[in-house]
């Protein structure tokens, strides 16, 4: 992947589109209206653009959905033709749309323990190579974070090439990746988000991410 479409235009995607550029690649970042990202541009770092969703999915090679979400499946019912082929990096999680809870922390899902919302957008776009990354650590760590060790990224996809160029992105981003295998293993791995914002909103501790130890 060389040329990376970020959709949204929320801090997630500002701050992944930026980690990008940071490393060398050629960024679109997209909108549905894409005048809200002219600062942006403006003070990117690097070769960037703006665009629409549908622009920025049929020029990227690769894709990342960095929306809310629930409004990630009506996105890939707009462009799912366009990621055919694709590596979409898919950073969203199926959080209902409100407040944040005052039950401790513990946020709200619109999909059940047996599916994941990864599976949903997959279905939808069968030729599109998603692998879900980014999901579960706030913005602030997502690109080259300074833990005393370094942190682990859980992912999951059907692609074992997409898997691959993701798990490159996330090497240079200063992670270690850890592949769960396909795109049903993504109903452990959305969850995390769940147990991430426990610690964050419940305690008001955001310095964290996971780590997973192996013997051997």
């Amino acid at each position: 992947m060389n040329k990376i479409a970020v959709l949204g235009s929320g801090i997630v995607g500002e701050v992944l589109a930026n980690g990008f550029l940071k490393h060398g690649y050629t960024v679109m970042r997209a909108s549905r209206e894409p005048a809200k990202l002219a600062d942006w541009k403006a003070g990117a770092k690097g070769e960037a653009s703006t665009g629409t969703f549908a622009d920025a999915a049929k020029w990227a090679d690769g894709v990342v959905l960095a929306i809310k979400g629930s409004a990630a499946e009506s996105t890939i019912d707009q462009i799912g033709g366009a990621l055919a082929g694709k590596v979409v990096i898919d950073a969203t999680n199926p959080i209902v749309d409100g407040k944040p809870p005052a039950n401790g922390g513990v946020l709200q899902y619109f999909t059940s323990i047996n599916e994941s919302l990864i599976e949903r957008l997959q279905k939808k776009a069968p030729d599109a190579k998603f692998v879900k990354a980014f999901n579960s650590v706030a913005n602030g760590f997502m690109v080259n974070p300074s833990f005393s060790t370094k942190p682990t990224m859980f992912i999951c996809g059907n692609d074992a090439g997409a898997k691959a160029q993701v798990t490159e992105v996330l090497t240079k981003f200063g992670w270690d990746t850890a592949d769960m295998g396909p795109v049903e293993a993504g109903r452990a791995i959305e969850p995390l988000c769940m147990l991430y914002c426990i610690r964050g909103i419940g305690q008001g501790k955001w310095n964290h991410a996971f780590k997973m130890l192996t013997l051997g």
